[in-house]
């Protein structure tokens, strides 16, 4: 297809595709003129996914070139591809000066992937962004007086790995492995608020079901 159409189907206007093109964030077309070129559908697929992670997941372009390179890199395996590619995402506001309430955060972060059995994950430890996330989250919630301990966390953490398996499910019924990656990174976006959301709707149901005036 031509840029012309690219633009059609996608729904993103030519200025914004040559933009994407001189950035390096949608590889170029096969060159047909001096003055044309000829794209097909991965470019398609690749504008999907820009736009779900500039417009849906606000992440400025050297970020999204980041992550996109580690979509690209055919040197690594599926899953160290996947892994890259989302670890690469942003991860909440940076560490703060790691103090007493960060140490014990990260030994209960570390009991709790024990727990759990999540022998990649706690082999992974803090050189993964979800890792140090989840630390941060603990310790924050001990300075505030909210329960943070393993029995507390393990509920939230069971749901997190039926998710999990309902996210791969997905992904796996894709064919062809660029898909596989580019359908990872963009559930991770874009099934995020669609998360929120449900836990914010189940919450008020529950609310209504416990505090709720009985008629």
């Amino acid at each position: 297809m031509r840029l012309a159409e690219l633009s059609e189907r996608s729904g993103i206007s030519t200025a914004t595709i040559k933009y994407y093109l001189r950035e390096g964030l949608l590889p170029p077309g096969r060159r047909i003129s001096t003055t044309q070129a000829e794209y097909d559908d991965p470019h398609l697929r690749r504008l999907r996914l820009i736009r779900a992670l500039t417009q849906v997941g606000r992440l400025p372009v050297a970020t999204v070139r980041e992550v996109l390179s580690n979509v690209d890199d055919s040197s690594l395996d599926q899953h160290s591809r996947i892994g890259s590619a989302v670890w690469a995402l942003p991860h909440g506001s940076q560490p703060a000066p790691e103090g007493q309430d960060e140490q014990d955060a990260d030994l209960t972060a570390q009991a709790l992937l024990e727990e759990l059995g999540w022998g990649y994950s706690h082999a992974a430890g803090s050189a993964s962004p979800a890792y140090r996330m989840l630390v941060r989250a603990i310790a924050a919630l001990r300075r505030l007086g909210y329960p943070a301990a393993t029995e507390n966390l393990l509920p939230y953490a069971r749901a997190a790995g039926q998710v999990a398996t309902t996210d791969l499910e997905l992904i796996a019924g894709y064919d062809d492995a660029e898909e596989q990656i580019e359908a990872a990174v963009a559930c991770t976006v874009l099934y995020e608020p669609v998360l929120l959301s449900l836990r914010r709707l189940a919450e008020a149901e529950e609310s209504n079901r416990r505090f709720g005036t009985k008629s």
